[in-house]
């Protein structure tokens, strides 16, 4: 870990809380938000998720799977994503969520008009900017708790 953290402290509560609070603690809740109140649809949300963990390289956030009512995505859904380009298991949507998240990743300037008419013709508007806003937000956190070394102690809620 790159943050000395007391004896008996949670890690990632010490940092996003205790540290940094009135930063940490907006993250904090925006993470939350994200995963709480999102109105996508979950097999394009887990693609978008699972997309950054396996770009991020967080062992946790790609063994993690989203439940809404009960409902989870397969446990083969991990290498559907590795594979958005050519899988059979994803419906449009899925996979141009799979994609979105590759390229805000790691081509952000590369998203050209051929991209946006293909965007727009599987989303609304609204949608689009809640997908961004969710993939930036993974980003960040995932990067953050790599950077500092949190990932190595990092849990997610409800494990």
């Amino acid at each position: 870990m790159n943050i000395t953290v007391p004896e008996g402290k949670d890690p990632i509560e010490y940092v996003w809380g205790d540290l940094v609070p009135e930063i940490g603690r907006a993250a904090s809740r925006l993470s939350r938000a994200v995963t709480t109140k999102s109105t996508l649809g979950l097999r394009e949300f887990e693609a978008a998720r699972l997309r950054i963990a396996q770009i991020n390289g967080c062992i946790v956030c790609m063994d993690w799977r989203t439940e809404r009512d009960g409902v989870k995505v397969e446990d083969t859904f991990g290498e559907s994503v590795e594979n958005w380009e050519t899988t059979d298991a994803f419906d449009d949507r899925t996979r141009l969520a799979a994609e979105y998240a590759q390229r805000y990743a790691l081509d952000h300037h590369g998203l050209d008009d051929a991209f946006w008419e293909r965007m727009s013709a599987q989303y609304s508007q609204a949608e689009i900017v809640e997908l961004s806003i969710s993939i930036g937000s993974w980003i960040t956190s995932g990067r953050l708790n790599h950077v500092l070394g949190l990932d190595t102690v990092c849990a997610l809620p409800g494990q």
